[in-house]
């Protein structure tokens, strides 16, 4: 094995105990000595390779613990509307972008938000056909909740009048009864089951360059079992460069359990993680499932998605086989019946039981995630996307909104992440929102419920060590120490020595993992 001592940089180790460091050095994959130059080098002895990172400042490798891989993989050729401002600016993306698609072939990507249109009123299959009418169109929402889909799409899955809304779904209709093409929640999984067009290998390998250049080492997947096997077809061909942590869909839990898969199972480049259930919708699609019914729209309480006898059974399920447990939950209703679930099914020792998002919690649930150990996996940037709209939605229920500073007091574990593409995957965007809760451009001045910050170590150690802790993972990811893996990450900007509005801008100079270097920032 090659040694290789990474030297003329200040290395954050991400232990308290531990100064800065000068230098690391490597032994094939393994750390086995951080500390002076001339330490280290005397520890690795005359023969090792010097790897000089000419000042730079350095910190464990980033670990994002909530992505959608496959999804971002796809969409980067896909019509993207995230940037439109009104329904006719996203018919114009989305004409232009058929135009360059073959005749008949599916319009697949989206990610829009009519919440910040101009005229904040969701589109229908009607406008969708005026510039989409002689191919398929299914375009996601920018949380992934709803899916507007043009006619032909409609027909193709047999959606009409007098379909029934699905269990934890709701087709939406006009005043005639006829569906608008707008499908929320489980509706649309038809039309998701469609959106797989492309080789999704090369599509991964091309997007994990993505992800190395943004300082990510380890992802922990959420997409299907196409993703798993393209990821595994990667690592066979030793084209894999970042590691992988699998989630298990929960239309594919039984056949895991019957393939005898448990979690953590695998190596250090692939292994496999918890199922991934539901347990409501979304703000933006107003489908998170809400105690308290949202403003101006008091009836609706949201989407139970699983409903919850179902998800105590998979729970106990999954648990029973070795499997843990990662759900969804958005809502303060949701939040509550998770809690609930894992608790009436049992939180077996060894494995980690997560909520992911936790975004709207009451304070004695946070206080019932301590006590069972229930890991809260977060992603800072949706705080600073969504906190107009939680403010005009949710206004005056006594709710903990993207409450990490209270989930960290209560000793609740972190674990931070993208949710990408919902998202974009930087994950220095995440810790900028998690120590400043404001956009990049320092909007609102001091930060939206600005108490809930953290300091630079806490963020950081979120999406490192509490990433990998998350995962089962924290012997082996998470600090630069001795034993550990030699995941790390240049940077042109010190997260400690910055101005916190800087460390959105930071640019990663080479990221290492297993002890190479897998990417490198040109002069």
């Amino acid at each position: 094995m090659t040694i290789r001592v990474f030297r003329n940089a200040r290395i954050h180790t991400g232990d308290p105990v531990r100064p800065p460091a000068e230098a690391l050095a490597a032994d094939g994959e393994e750390i086995t000595a951080v500390g002076t130059e001339a330490e280290v080098r005397a520890a690795a002895g005359t023969g090792a390779e010097l790897v000089d990172l000419d000042g730079a400042a350095v910190i464990p490798g980033l670990y994002d613990a909530h992505i959608h891989t496959a999804n971002y993989a796809r969409e980067r050729s896909q019509v993207d509307l995230r940037h439109a401002r009104s329904l006719d600016e996203a018919l114009a993306a989305i004409a232009a972008h058929a135009a360059r698609l073959a005749p008949g072939a599916w319009l697949f990507g989206g990610r829009w938000n009519s919440n910040q249109w101009e005229r904040p009123v969701q589109p229908d299959r009607h406008a969708l056909d005026s510039v989409c009418p002689d191919r398929p169109a299914a375009l996601p929402s920018v949380d992934g909740h709803t899916v507007w889909a043009n006619s032909l799409a409609l027909r193709m899955v047999g959606v009409d009048r007098t379909t029934p809304d699905p269990v934890g779904g709701q087709i939406v209709r006009d005043e005639h009864g006829e569906p608008t093409g707008i499908l929320r929640e489980s509706a649309s999984y038809p039309l998701r089951d469609l959106m797989t067009a492309g080789e999704l290998v090369d599509e991964l390998r091309a997007a994990q360059e993505d992800l190395l250049a943004l300082g990510l080492t380890s992802v922990h997947d959420i997409d299907g079992e196409d993703c798993r096997a393209a990821y595994l077809r990667l690592r066979d061909a030793g084209e894999l460069k970042l590691r992988v942590h699998k989630a298990i869909p929960a239309e594919h839990l039984e056949a895991a359990v019957e393939e005898g898969r448990r979690t953590g199972e695998g190596d250090d480049w692939f292994r496999t993680g918890p199922v991934k259930l539901f347990s409501d919708g979304a703000l933006g699609s107003h489908t998170c499932h809400m105690i308290e019914g949202f403003a101006g729209d008091e009836g609706n309480h949201g989407i139970a998605v699983t409903p919850y006898d179902e998800l105590v059974k998979l729970v106990r399920t999954a648990a029973g086989a070795g499997i843990a447990v990662a759900t969804h939950a958005i809502g303060d209703r949701a939040n509550r019946l998770v809690v609930d679930a894992y608790e009436e099914a049992g939180l077996p020792p060894g494995l980690r039981f997560r909520i992911e998002h936790a975004q709207h919690v009451r304070r004695e649930d946070i206080t019932r995630m301590a006590r069972l150990g229930i890991v809260a996996s977060m992603q800072p940037v949706h705080c600073t996307s969504d906190m107009d709209l939680v403010s005009a939605l949710l206004a005056g229920q006594d709710l903990a909104s993207y409450a990490w500073r209270t989930m960290l007091n209560a000793g609740v574990p972190l674990a931070f992440g993208s949710d990408a593409p919902v998202e974009h995957p930087n994950p220095f965007a995440a810790l900028h929102a998690a120590v400043t809760r404001t956009r990049p451009d320092g909007t609102p001045p001091g930060g939206w419920q600005p108490e809930q910050r953290l300091g630079v170590g806490e963020a950081l150690r979120a999406h490192t060590l509490g990433s990998a802790y998350a995962a089962g993972e924290e012997g082996r990811k998470g600090l630069l120490t001795p034993g550990r893996l030699a995941d790390l990450v240049a940077v042109d900007t010190d997260p400690f020595a910055s101005d916190l509005d800087a460390i959105a801008r930071t640019k990663v100079l080479a990221t290492v993992v297993g002890g190479e270097i897998r990417w490198q920032r040109s002069p």
